[in-house]
């Protein structure tokens, strides 16, 4: 089930979260994890016709937008680091991953999510 979702999240950036959060409780999952899993099911059946779509006529400008929750990871505390990046109207590339340090405070944390979307 988990493949399945692994390979929808690439015109679902909207589940992607959700998605590696299960993936990390792949190996030795118990019942929560299970129920998480079908609510995702859940919620891509209600919202079958969302995604992600692309206009023949923009514009090509180069956005960047980024995310930082701070200590969002229950487990080990971490940061949580999100960005996108837009050519005109188009999504051309995406990240959502914990942080490899521990931020000690918000805008360190919105720091790090910053140098990593503009790596």
């Amino acid at each position: 089930m988990i493949g399945t979702l692994m390979y929808l999240i690439a015109s679902r950036p909207d589940i992607t979260f959700a998605v590696c959060m299960c993936a990390r409780y792949q190996e030795k999952p118990i019942k929560k994890h299970l129920h998480a899993i079908k609510r995702i099911f859940k919620y891509i059946r209600e919202t079958v016709n969302r995604g992600l779509w692309y206009l023949k006529d923009s514009s090509i400008a180069l956005t960047a937008y980024s995310y930082a929750n701070h200590a969002g990871c229950q487990d080990t505390r971490r940061s949580t680091s999100g960005c996108m990046q837009l050519l005109g109207d188009r999504l051309v590339s995406w990240s959502l991953k914990r942080q490899k340090s521990v931020a000690i405070s918000n805008m360190e944390a919105e720091y790090i999510a910053m140098s990593g979307c503009c790596a």
